[in-house]
């Protein structure tokens, strides 16, 4: 057996903030003095509440989910010490051929509906989650059965080997939740949010839903008994208002909030330049992708999508459409996170080369339908770049933006004739393994889960990748060497232009201390631990 050999520390921890499907996340200043002492912390945030079922919610949710709910085992910052720290397990290890994980569970920990946290609630919640078919269910693909060793033990069996981020610490899901809950739910699929409506949860986090008032507001408060621990500091109740981004920079501004998740983009400057406020930039998981459909001529030929990855205008997509707050994405799997390599190649902006590998290719021309989702402000300031660019090269591009990600979604996975030419995507991995998750899911040829939308067929990149996968839980450095290796040939391959990995904006008031991001939780604000007010 291998064992992992994590730091226990309090598991309250620090804020980090981020946005599903948003530019940037941006939070925080106040008018209220440190002095004061305010036991609540106010605010905003653009993610409404669509379902308080942590086994059907999304990345949207887990904004508030997180301070509810709790896995077994959390991914620690970008920089650590260790890649893992124990949530609600005190310790796992895995065997030797990779297909077994045992989890030594907390001891003395109940659920905020007062049912005790133990290795039958586990398997339940394991089991319930994979059953769910919505979600993020998919990232327990790998997962065969559950079995309870004993009291606080349990065995994980998978199917193929893998990490143990990738069956337990989602940026997302993976949450332990009470028993009764689940077997309610089981009965009345309205369950959840007839609790959320009565202010009711059912996880062990340091934090239990008080009110909800739909479109509005959440209200949050201390689970008196966190197995965490609370001292004086740290915020009682947490309040969330539900407002645009616009309304968050002028509460902000006003002193109405204490921090605002989301502000224009083109505010990020201005907030900056707040005497109050302390901007952080820091690198973050959304990365921009162009898929292409490689089953349509000429985009089946590898000269015409290399020419026009040489095309693409990088640095314009930096400046213009992300405002600055972005890098040039490296084969879909930022910086930061497993398996990123700075030995994988990058294409730059060469409209020379790249009309010499349409002359090559016999291509004098052609339609391009590049559709995207016409709400993520990202996505709208590049299609026209990208158009006028291509347009150097004879290409003729079709903009169409699409009112909802779903209906694009449905052209991209629907009949092959209707298929658009390019896809544009925002991304990013469900667990902290981008590469099980971006190169697996997005570029994976064969067997589930796979959302490859450029429809790319390589076996020797399957391969590469498949024999990562099964190293990543055994030999880290064997599996970042043969990603690297499938990452290589996926650049040169070019099935899809990698642009751009968005930056996480931040911006904490002065007032508040303890920020820290981190890039493996890029939708969530950990609202306790070291977030406090300034002494």
């Amino acid at each position: 057996m291998q064992r992992a050999t994590p730091q226990p520390r309090r598991l309250s921890r620090a804020l980090a903030i981020g946005a599903a499907l948003s530019l940037t996340a941006v939070g925080a200043s106040t008018a209220v003095m440190a002095q004061d002492a305010p036991d609540v912390l106010k605010v905003g945030h653009t993610a409404e509440i669509s379902t308080w079922d942590p086994l059907q919610s999304y990345s949207t949710e887990a904004q508030y989910m997180a301070n509810i709910y709790e896995p077994l085992v959390w991914a620690t910052p970008a920089g650590a010490e260790n890649d893992f720290e124990p949530g609600l397990a005190t310790d796992w290890s895995v065997s030797e051929d990779g297909l077994t994980w045992t989890f030594n569970l907390r001891e003395g920990v109940t659920f905020h509906d007062g049912e005790p946290f133990n290795a039958e609630a586990a398997k339940a919640s394991i089991d319930a989650n994979k059953a769910a078919g919505a979600g993020a269910s998919w990232i327990w693909w790998p997962v065969e059965s559950v079995d309870v060793v004993d009291e606080y033990t349990i065995d994980v069996n998978l199917s193929t080997p893998a990490a143990v981020d990738l069956i337990t610490a989602s940026t997302y899901s993976a949450w332990m939740v009470s028993p009764e809950a689940i077997a309610a739910a089981a009965e009345d699929p309205e369950f959840f949010q007839t609790a959320g409506a009565n202010g009711q949860s059912f996880g062990t986090g340091p934090y239990m839903l008080e009110s909800w008032t739909p479109g509005t507001e959440i209200l949050l408060t201390q689970n008196p008994e966190w197995h965490g621990g609370w001292d004086e500091a740290q915020y009682d109740k947490v309040l969330v208002s539900i407002m645009d981004p616009l309304n968050q920079q002028q509460a902000l501004e006003g002193g109405q909030i204490d921090v605002a998740n989301r502000v224009p983009v083109e505010a990020a400057d201005e907030v900056d330049a707040r005497d109050d406020v302390t901007v952080y930039r820091d690198p973050a998981l959304f990365n921009y992708v162009g898929f292409l459909n490689t089953e349509r001529e000429p985009l089946n030929d590898v000269r015409v999508r290399q020419a026009l990855a040489y095309a693409t205008p990088y640095e314009d997509i930096i400046t213009v459409a992300a405002a600055g707050n972005a890098v040039q994405d490296r084969a879909a799997v930022p910086a930061g996170v497993f398996p990123y390599s700075e030995d994988v190649p990058q294409y730059s902006t060469d409209m020379e080369k790249a009309k010499e590998l349409m002359a090559e290719a016999g291509v004098d021309g052609f339609p391009l339908e590049i559709t995207y989702f016409a709400d993520n402000p990202i996505h709208a300031g590049y299609a026209p770049l990208l158009q006028d660019a291509y347009a150097e090269l004879g290409v003729d591009v079709t903009l169409t933006p699409t009112a909802t990600f779903g209906q694009q979604w449905d052209r991209g996975k629907g009949d092959p004739e209707n298929r658009q030419d390019m896809f544009l995507l925002l991304w990013w991995p469900t667990y902290s393994d981008a590469g099980s998750d971006n190169l697996g899911s997005m570029f994976r040829s064969r067997e589930e889960p796979s959302f490859n939308l450029s429809y790319w067929v390589n076996e020797e990149f399957d391969t590469l990748l498949d024999e990562a996968i099964a190293m990543t839980g055994t030999d880290r450095d064997a599996a970042q060497a043969k990603f690297t290796e499938a990452m290589t040939i996926m650049v040169e391959e070019s099935p899809a232009v990698f642009f751009i990995d968005n930056k996480a904006v931040t911006s904490v008031g002065d007032h508040v201390q303890g920020f820290e991001y981190n890039l493996n939780y890029p939708f969530t604000q950990f609202f306790f631990d070291e977030l406090t007010p300034a002494s």
